[in-house]
């Protein structure tokens, strides 16, 4: 009986030696919880009356963001703006957008304006001034695009169209509003107008 007892003791602490290792492996590979505010949705800084602008690779300005506020936020690296007013001095006539507040994602190639969003595109050689109105839209600044799926007014001169939906091509001026369409455009020549 002591020859079993004797070999229980050394079994025993293996066991025991071997349960402690996989405890310390378990313990010590657990991935560490950081507190340095990245897993949190906090500002990490908040900039006041700022400009922002974005350099294209031929070294010409693609467009400027003034703002009241820019707050950024470190664990997912987006903007949000208040009093965004977005300058946009691509290949065709300058577009200028401002809205109530802006979010800007991650990669700065989308922006969603949101509240009171005025679009004007400057006169240029082609038409003349052009002014819409929308409750949001998105800009797509590297794409030279916008667009927007609620209801929407623009007006040129004495000219107004108005609907749901509307895709801008900044580069082409070109404004498409989706459905429900109601216009009145009036020719200088023959004061005519289209229901």
């Amino acid at each position: 009986m002591k020859h079993w007892s004797s070999a229980l003791f050394p079994l025993v602490l293996l066991l025991t030696l071997t349960s402690l290792t996989y405890w310390l492996r378990y313990v010590t590979d657990q991935p560490e919880t950081r507190n340095d505010g990245k897993n949190r949705h906090d500002p990490d800084y908040i900039m006041y009356d700022a400009t922002l602008r974005k350099i294209g690779e031929s070294g010409r300005l693609e467009y400027t963001l003034k703002a009241d506020t820019v707050t950024h936020y470190p664990d997912n690296d987006t903007l949000d703006v208040s009093k965004p007013n977005l300058v946009h001095a691509g290949r065709g006539a300058q577009v200028t957008v401002t809205a109530d507040t802006a979010h800007v994602s991650e990669d700065n190639e989308r922006i969603d304006l949101n509240g009171n969003v005025i679009i004007r595109r400057a006169a240029s050689p082609k038409h003349k001034a052009l002014t819409g109105a929308t409750p949001a839209l998105t800009v797509l600044p590297d794409a030279d695009k916008a667009f927007t799926k609620s209801p929407v007014l623009v007006t040129q001169g004495t000219s107004w169209a108005k609907g749901i939906g509307l895709q801008m091509d900044m580069r082409a001026e070109t404004y498409r509003i989706e459905s429900r369409v109601r216009a009145m455009l009036e020719s200088p020549r023959a004061r005519k107008k289209t229901p």
